[in-house]
């Protein structure tokens, strides 16, 4: 406990309550003062301890920037202000249906309190150049009307895609006709493509005209304008920094972007979201096609191939985390939501709520903004959160992925929900919800533990009343702990659970008839779980390194290969086992063990007496060779087809001197 660290809560006009020495324990504070309206009569409070030397937690989300005012006041006057941060406890917790229990309200404020105490992971900032360069495509009247509206702030060419007329040329911008075909990049670094692009031609007299047309061309630029009137260039447009769409139906949208469009200029920090470790990329190997769960993902298009793996654009990555929930061998991680990150609250808000209830809480995924605003006013307005329900907010509720969800019920969360801002994103997260109910299925649980809702299903109470769901150890990776909490509750069930098609765990199958041991699946395989043997021609395989990549089906020459997804809990999932082998063929001359023994076979079978080169000769002998004697018997055998003349006996001295 940190003595010198304070704890201000606040009762909002006495409508809620809680425990001030579980809020202690659970902040770790050395004092807590309670009060009743801390933004209103006793805000003097508050501005007493922002002038003390103690750190202070003020446990008031909805009032954070009176506070900020506040300290900057409280700075102003004496020149010093304690740190502090704030936390909401009334809408997440407090502000609950009249029936609720007051322990489960107050075991969430405590678990809201604890791991808010957690450190925050930071992430990298990368610096964008904006020298204000501004392309403006659309028809002329509305692209001449926007380019008025910024040409005193931006760089601005207007390029026209129709033929309206333009009554006065005007030096503070360039206009050229063209049709929009192709664009790429973010603010800073957009790249378009245009067809038949014409130079408007200021010179002369009476109505301007355009010049020579080009059939293709290219442009660079700053910050981009779409005025077309039809959909967006980019996929999920509103994320793509520097991009401004204007909605054909909407009124005044050429002042709304302009109003922010003009501000686009200078130095932006743009923060990196994520870590790719490529070697642990199983996009690709040898140009075959592998996992690409996360170009299917991304709904920005900021993933691309690069070979063997992939590469993420900084500048076009939105964070929203969906590569990271989907990526099988965590070769893309997130730097503001790491998995562990996540794991470590999830297991403490658990935890905590169960030392004061003795009962499993629910968990709710939320956005930190839409979800945020919709757990507000049900607060305000509605029955609010059900009591036993403790919600974790987000940027995006992609990010949400099925190890994520199985890591909360491994923490002992009896149920586990995500609520989805729009139709769009509950298609995001879907697929990651459905493989975790697979999990379940196999499992003596029912799936209906995980499910994606809506806004008014924050106020229905669960079913979970007195049952304690028990936590298993939540360490190691995404897949350890994905493997450690399905078979806790799986009680004992050794059989395989079968999986949805694309789940990123499973088996694969071998053709023992098609099959020729050419071990090319081996070589390529990205994560090790296919090798081969020392020994022997042999195929061994251990599933639970398997991401069902299907580098080693597009690799198969002989199509031999099937994947079977499914979740295999026993220990033999943890040991190669072999798939197929075969005893290797023997040298007839030297009896040293090489190739396969039916490949030879097969080979001497379509060989023999069918070619040319192997009819009315033993040349089909020297398949049945290894290398060394293969060689040997085409150069020095009696009947060798590489064979030479006899050599002539070398001359010595003593030939000159009898002569």
């Amino acid at each position: 406990m940190t003595a010198h660290k304070t704890l201000l809560l606040c009762t909002c006009d006495k409508t809620q309550s809680f425990d001030p020495e579980a809020l202690r324990t659970a902040a770790s504070t050395g004092q807590v003062i309670a009060v009743d309206q801390l933004c209103g009569k006793d805000m003097k409070t508050a501005a007493d301890h922002l002038g003390a030397s103690n750190e202070l937690l003020i446990a008031c989300g909805q009032q954070a920037a009176l506070f900020e005012r506040l300290g900057e006041d409280v700075y102003a006057e004496i020149q010093h202000c304690a740190p502090f941060s704030t936390i909401d406890i009334r809408d997440r917790a407090g502000w609950s249906a009249s029936g609720a229990r007051p322990e489960r309200l107050h075991a969430k404020q405590a678990a809201l309190i604890a791991a808010a105490q957690l450190p925050a992971p930071k992430a990298p900032a990368k610096t964008i150049q904006s020298s204000g360069v501004c392309c403006i495509v659309g028809p002329t009247e509305q692209a001449i009307r926007m380019a008025e509206l910024v040409q005193d702030e931006l760089g601005v060419t207007c390029i026209v895609n129709d033929a309206g007329p333009i009554q006065l040329p005007s030096a503070a911008y360039d206009v050229a006709r063209g049709q929009l075909t192709g664009a790429y990049g973010a603010l800073g670094n957009f790249k378009l493509e245009f067809a038949r692009l014409q130079a408007l031609n200021p010179a002369g007299r009476g109505e301007l005209g355009y010049g020579e047309v080009k059939a293709t061309a290219r442009s660079e630029c700053d910050v981009f304008i779409d005025l077309r009137g039809v959909g967006p260039a980019f996929p999920s447009h509103q994320k793509r920094n520097g991009y401004f769409w204007a909605d054909p139906v909407k009124a005044g949208e050429l002042e709304r972007i302009a109003l922010t469009a003009r501000e686009r200029v200078g130095e932006f920090e743009k923060t990196v979201y994520f870590r790719l470790e490529e070697s642990l990329c199983a996009h690709s190997r040898a140009n075959k096609t592998g996992c690409t769960r996360c170009l299917d993902a991304c709904c920005t298009e900021a993933i691309f191939s690069a070979g063997d793996h992939i590469q993420i654009d900084s500048d076009i990555c939105a964070g929203c985390g969906s590569c990271a929930a989907v990526c099988p061998t965590s070769a893309v991680t997130m730097n503001e939501t790491p998995f562990e990150a996540l794991v470590k609250a999830m297991d403490v808000m658990a935890r905590v709520y169960r030392e004061h209830t003795h009962e499993a809480p629910r968990l709710v995924f939320h956005t930190l903004k839409t979800g945020g605003d919709a757990i507000t006013y049900l607060a305000r307005y509605d029955d609010g959160l059900a009591d036993d329900l403790i919600p974790l907010g987000l940027e995006n509720t992609d990010r949400v992925g099925h190890a994520e969800i199985m890591a909360a019920l491994g923490a002992g969360y009896a149920e586990v929900l995500i609520l989805a801002d729009n139709e769009i994103d509950r298609r995001a997260v879907a697929p990651e919800v459905e493989l975790a109910q697979a999990m379940l299925k196999g499992t003596r649980n029912s799936p209906s533990r995980v499910r994606i809702i809506s806004a008014i299903e924050l106020c229905d109470a669960g079913d979970n009343a007195g049952r304690v769901s028990e936590p298993v150890l939540l360490v190691g990776g995404r897949r350890d702990i994905i493997r450690v909490t399905v078979a806790a509750m799986a009680d004992g069930i050794e059989a395989p659970i079968p999986l949805p098609v694309g789940a990123p765990y499973g088996a694969i199958e071998i053709d023992s008839d098609k099959c020729t041991l050419c071990l090319a699946c081996v070589s390529l395989c990205p994560t090790g779980a296919l090798g081969d043997h020392p020994d022997r021609p042999e195929v061994r395989f251990t599933e639970n390194a398997c991401v069902q990549c299907g580098v080693c089906k597009s690799t198969c020459p002989e199509t031999a290969i099937t994947l079977k997804p499914q979740l295999d809990l026993s220990k033999d999932a943890l040991s190669a086992r072999t798939l197929h082998g075969e005893d290797p063929f023997e040298c007839i001359k030297c009896g040293t063990p090489f190739g396969v023994a039916s490949t030879i076979n097969r080979i001497v079978e379509k060989l023999e007496n069918q070619h040319w080169m192997y009819k009315n000769s033993d040349n089909v002998q020297l398949i049945k060779m290894c290398d060394d004697c293969r060689v040997k018997a085409q150069f020095h055998g009696d009947n060798a087809p590489m064979a030479g003349g006899a050599r002539p006996r070398v001359r010595t001295s003593d030939d000159y001197l009898d002569s």
